[in-house]
């Protein structure tokens, strides 16, 4: 296997002037900074179009786009937008991204793009022969939106019973209703697909590949839930049954509530687990390797009844993740996949990950607590592993350096050997020269940034996914000291692993 190393940063974190960061020529800008610093992987969080709290992990889709990464210049340069439309940008901020303003100021440009658009010859055929060839998923989302839109975008339970129970006379009347509105969400997703397929080549071009995130759950209020009401635990009046989280843990004393809905096993067990196997296809299309987020959950999982304001009193309860991932090996081949097993990890969850080969993570951040025997010191670590300083749910490592105690710190400077209180720099030394095959920095690490550059605060809902970087802050000599260290632990291009 060759050994390799990669960047965390997720596309609405990257500089432009359109107040958040999208998927245009920026990112292929991005993607040669890597390779400039012989990075070959690039980690990114879901793609999908936010709901709840902006967060990329409450999609409004498992499988659409998420219409906020449009990239305007790039629809400026295509002539279905003007300078002056863009101009007008509500965000003055470079370094943080302005949820609260941004998407209705977005929605209005894009909606200008769109008719612009129906004005060529043969902009409609070009949106039918799109749907059709996404026909398993994107014309119940586009309808979904749609009708989020004209319902002012509450969730789905409060429509009308009729388009809560998708009645077929009522769906087809709203789809005759909101022909225009369905076409503009169709619209969306087939330019995030060109404008992604772009900077995907481009990725290929550099020998970098790209590392997409998959949620093991999907949103309440989706498409996904609203379109499969029957693969959903749901009760009589379409409210969950029971929802995810996870027990008190490093992150929160009461645990953290996701109040997504749990699966209805029996139900993907009669159709082969089709629902699972296009949610990998589609990925599979977007990305080249596959993180599965909160890999133990498909050993078992934290169920809580519906209505707990907090995650302590639920139980855990066995999935079938042998099952699924055996039929979605059979459907689509060997996939390439990075199993995120943190948390309470049992024998169970150990032997799920072996059985299918997959690496897991480890995070140095949780590795200074327990002694010389903790797994995530890197003496202890086997080589299919994925090693990062922190992720988006951790504070920054200069953030986290900061915040520990005299006596951790302590640890760590016994652990590098080092009078010195220890930096970022070191702990991304300690990854990259890890036995590891694959070592993953955020890059808030690389520019050494502190805590105000936190992507996410596990069990909260404000103030998340907000950070960008600016291009003056990535500075060639960060790239260059990357790629030292890359050469000098076998991580640039062609090193292969002895």
């Amino acid at each position: 296997m060759q050994r390799q190393a990669g960047v965390l940063l997720h596309p609405t974190s990257l500089p432009n002037e359109q107040g958040i960061g999208t998927v245009g020529p920026e990112a292929e800008r991005f993607l040669e900074c890597m390779s400039a610093a012989d990075f070959r992987l690039w980690q990114i969080l879901p793609l999908c179009p936010t709901g709840y709290a902006d967060s990329p992990y409450a999609g409004l889709s498992a499988l659409g786009l998420n219409p906020m990464l449009v990239d305007l210049q790039s629809l400026a340069a295509e002539g279905l937008l003007r300078g002056e439309d863009i101009d007008s940008v509500p965000s003055a901020d470079p370094s943080a991204v302005d949820f609260s303003s941004l998407p209705r100021w977005k929605s209005g440009v894009l909606r200008q793009a769109f008719g612009q658009f129906m004005c060529a010859s043969g902009a409609q055929t070009q949106l039918d022969e799109f749907q059709a060839a996404n026909a398993g998923w994107l014309p119940d989302f586009a309808l979904f939106m749609a009708l989020k839109d004209a319902h002012g975008g509450v969730s789905w339970s409060d429509w009308e019973l009729p388009l809560r129970r998708r009645r077929p006379d009522a769906l087809a009347r709203v789809a005759r209703e909101h022909r225009d509105d369905i076409a503009f969400h169709v619209f969306l997703q087939l330019v995030l697909e060109r404008q992604w397929s772009a900077v995907k080549a481009r990725a290929e071009q550099l020998g970098i590949a790209i590392v997409g995130d998959m949620p093991i759950f999907v949103a309440y209020d989706s498409a996904d839930v609203w379109a499969n009401q029957d693969l959903f635990r749901l009760d009589a009046a379409g409210d969950p049954e029971v929802v995810t989280g996870v027990p008190p843990d490093y992150f929160s004393a009461t645990g953290q509530l996701w109040g997504n809905p749990h699966y209805r096993w029996e139900a993907m067990r009669e159709d082969g687990f089709r629902w699972w196997i296009e949610r990998f296809r589609r990925l599979t299309d977007l990305v080249d390797i596959i993180r599965l987020d909160h890999f133990r959950g498909f050993a078992a999982a934290w169920t809580v009844p519906f209505g707990n304001p907090t995650a302590e009193h639920g139980r855990w309860e066995p999935y079938p993740g042998g099952e699924l991932l055996t039929a979605v090996e059979a459907a689509l081949g060997r996939l390439p996949i990075i199993a995120e097993d943190l948390g309470v990890i049992t024998a169970d969850v150990v032997e799920l990950r072996r059985q299918f080969e997959f690496p897991g993570m480890r995070i140095l951040q949780f590795a200074f607590d327990d002694g010389p025997e903790d797994a995530g010191l890197p003496h202890n670590f086997e080589r299919n592993t994925v090693v990062y300083t922190g992720t988006h749910d951790n504070d920054t490592t200069r953030g986290w350096l900061e915040s520990i105690s005299s006596d951790t710190r302590a640890r760590i400077r016994d652990y590098l050997d080092s009078p010195h209180d220890p930096q970022a720099w070191d702990m991304i030394r300690l990854a990259l020269a890890s036995v590891a095959d694959t070592a993953v920095i955020p890059l808030q690490d690389l520019l050494n940034r502190g805590r105000e550059a936190r992507m996410n605060h596990p069990g909260t809902t404000q103030g998340n996914w907000r950070w960008r970087f600016r291009w003056e802050d990535l500075e060639p000599e960060i790239l260059e000291h990357a790629h030292r260290l890359n050469v000098s632990f076998g991580r640039a291009e062609g090193a292969e692993r002895a």
